[in-house]
């Protein structure tokens, strides 16, 4: 990897400086890609620089110190940058005046970083460096808990915008009637407003942000593992530059509030790197706007860190060596399928294979992998691309999704033609998997000749670990999973009472529960007899498949979710 090639801006510096080398620094971004930890948490783990170091290269490439946080902050210091702002980019200000506000840092502040805050805070800022824990100390101290503090800077932010005349007005127009909308959206209050929404999402590790326009009012939601929350509603009237706020970030069209648009965001929020991908959607009150956080901080890619049952683990594990055939994961949206995929991909993903993926759209960007947006609009379709794929010599293919007849008939064709097909299908449950194939008109001894493996899967919620609690299951609980008093022998379930790790909902993260079928010479014959999706899943379960409501319940016992999860989903 050239310097050229280098995709972070730490690294890229660190190389630079000769620190490390570009061979460490790939090493360092590929482990990155595969666990999500940040490149500067992995160049101190593997011991290729220190702390010390890494706030030397940010100084330097600052043109300024590190130095020492000590003593008190001037009070009229501290209100001259709003707790918002000094939250948002983890900068502390330690010296202002009516021209410049000096900050001190622990990150690298990117250039589109710096125009920012000039323009939000109207002065010309400046910068030295100090330690993280420095940084930390001094945020908790002057501008409160992270959590505690929202709330409080959403009111601040409310009055600053029910005061502002242009954005009163922007909220009350017409569809017919025009105004400097960008001019709007770029006021200072909207920007610090939309930025604080897009922090506290990250902050309580929401994979969507749903900005939605009613007749009486506007609502923020975020989707926290699985489940939405509401915030407390902002005036009606920040409807309109607040959405064109968003589409003016994701560079979308803002004249344009008649046709759905998607874009993408890439932003550092709170230190980390987010890529959020943006869909408006045009309602009968305005736009609603949906984003989607891909935050790879959060997500792992590894496959043993998915949960899966040993027995799983080691199936699938060796079915996505062999050379060909087709592997399928099914399960609802949001089931966690694209992450299984993609942690496969990384299992098999070596330097002398190919590896193709067609994707609507791309979720995450892994080096080594050749990755292909499909797009509907232009006739790029997901048939159209594995065409192309074809003669691209591959070894391994990942199609997003299988929809329609054309798709499936091509993976059977690549699969038969000696490349390993990953895939996804909308089912129920795994042994529905090939019956959705039939009523394709796929062929049956076309399936049957090629399909390896199904996996289905759900996300389960897990329990707070911090605020878990045994209790004894009610009968009639039991006799919904399907149990017997006598078969728990006494084991007690578990719930969480809710504290303030969870934001009191007992819950924090979410694991796969799932069920794997190998295509076995029996069910090969069922499956060229048409024979429908019970008898295979009987047939299954006779060799040893565990349906998802059993590994709901392994779940449940082992004391990692709760049995109306497990009760919900199964």
């Amino acid at each position: 990897m050239s310097t050229t090639e280098i995709r972070d801006p730490l690294l890229q510096q660190m190389v630079d400086k000769e620190v490390i080398n570009t061979l460490q620094a790939q090493d360092v971004f590929e482990e990155h890609d595969r666990t999500g930890k940040t490149v500067r948490q992995l160049l101190v783990d593997l011991e290729l620089a220190s702390e010390e170091d890494i706030l030397g290269v940010i100084a330097e490439e600052l043109a300024t110190d590190v130095v020492e946080l000590r003593g008190e902050i001037p009070l009229e210091i501290v209100r001259a940058v709003p707790a918002s702002v000094a939250r948002m980019y983890n900068l502390v200000p330690i010296d202002a005046d009516s021209d410049a506000v000096t900050f001190v840092t622990a990150e690298m502040i990117s250039p589109e970083s710096v125009d920012e805050l000039r323009f939000v805070l109207n002065r010309d800022v400046q910068f030295m460096v100090a330690t993280r824990e420095e940084v930390n100390d001094y945020l908790l101290k002057y501008y409160g808990d992270a959590s505690d503090s929202v709330s409080d800077m959403l009111s601040a932010l409310e009055t600053e915008l029910e005061d502002d005349q242009d954005i009163q007005q922007a909220g009350e127009l017409g569809e017919d009637q025009t105004i400097n909308l960008e001019e709007v959206a770029s006021k200072t209050p909207v920007i610090r407003f939309v930025n604080l929404v897009l922090y506290q999402a990250i902050q309580d590790r929401a994979s969507d942000i749903h900005f939605e326009p009613f007749e009486n009012e506007f609502k923020i939601r975020y989707r926290v593992d699985g489940a939405l929350y509401e915030l407390a509603p902002p005036p009606k009237h920040l409807a309109l530059p607040v959405t064109t706020r968003v589409k003016v970030m994701s560079g979308l069209n803002i004249a344009e509030r008649r046709l759905p648009q998607d874009g993408r965001i890439q932003m550092n929020i709170a230190s980390r790197n987010v890529d959020l991908r943006v869909s408006t959607l045009p309602t009968q009150f305005g736009e609603s706007v949906v984003l989607r956080v891909l935050d790879r901080s959060v997500v792992s890619l590894d496959l043993e860190n998915l949960g899966m049952p040993d027995d799983v683990y080691e199936q699938f594990g060796e079915d996505i060596e062999k050379p060909n055939g087709i592997i399928v994961v099914t399960g609802p949206t949001g089931s966690g399928k694209t992450t299984t995929l993609y942690s496969a991909l990384r299992r098999i993903n070596r330097i002398g294979t190919k590896l193709l993926t067609a994707e609507e759209p791309v979720e995450y960007d892994v080096e080594g992998i050749i990755q292909v947006p499909v797009n509907e609009k232009v006739g790029n379709t997901f048939a159209r691309v594995l065409r192309a794929f074809l003669r691209q010599d591959p070894d391994i293919i990942m199609v997003g999704e299988i929809r329609d007849l054309e798709t499936a008939e091509i993976s059977i064709q690549a699969s038969l033609t000696g490349h390993l097909v990953f895939s996804t299908l909308h089912t129920n449950d795994a042994p529905g998997a090939v019956t959705r194939l039939i009523d394709m008109n796929v062929e049956p001894f076309l399936i049957s000749s090629t399909l390896l493996a199904v996996l289905g899967q759900r996300l389960v919620r897990t329990i707070c670990t911090k605020c878990r609690e045994a209790y004894e299951p009610d009968p009639t609980l039991i006799d919904r999973l399907g149990l017997t008093t006598d078969q728990l022998g006494g084991q007690p379930f578990y719930h969480g009472v809710g504290c303030s790790h969870c934001n009191q909902t007992g819950y924090r993260g979410r694991r796969g529960i799932y069920e794997y079928i190998r295509i076995t010479d029996a069910l090969r014959d069922l499956i060229t007899d048409r024979k429908p999706s019970l008898v295979i899943k009987q047939k299954a379960m006779e060799q040893g498949m565990r349906t998802l409501r059993e590994d709901g319940i392994r779940c449940i016992l082992d004391g990692y979710t709760t049995a109306e999860e497990v009760l919900k989903y199964t």
